[in-house]
């Protein structure tokens, strides 16, 4: 559970920054700062389902740019979040490829780094037999 709660902290710090850092990437504090947690866990659901889709469909991309093409997906799964909160509310939006683009990248080095410095969760598998 510890590993779970971190995940979704690092998650809504590295959005945080991506709204203040990248031009086009905006969320409204206006209506809650906790909306962003929730933006977090949108985040967190767009990439369990669509990322693993996103890169098999893209592998031969991904392979030919030595897995730069990696950035582009991350950018397309910050849209569709973009896209979700939106219709859900939440006040966060996307204005673009471009913003998501740089967004995406942005979230990965701040996950990166915040892991880094806090220990990456470890997931465990049990088998029992």
């Amino acid at each position: 559970m510890r590993e779970l709660l971190l995940r979704w902290l690092v998650t809504t710090f590295a959005l945080y920054l991506a709204v203040v850092i990248v031009p086009g990437i905006d969320f409204n504090e206006a209506e809650g700062a906790w909306r962003l947690i929730l933006v977090a866990l949108v985040f967190g659901g767009v990439n369990a389902l669509m990322k693993p889709l996103l890169t098999f469909l893209t592998c031969p991309l991904i392979l030919l740019t030595f897995g730069f093409f990696f950035l582009v997906v991350n950018g397309l799964l910050l849209m569709i979040t973009g896209w979700a909160s939106g219709k859900l509310g939440l006040g966060f939006t996307v204005d673009g490829f471009w913003p998501a683009f740089w967004g995406g990248l942005v979230v990965s080095i701040a996950s990166t780094l915040l892991f880094g410095l806090t220990g990456r969760p470890k997931v465990q598998v049990n088998v029992q037999g």
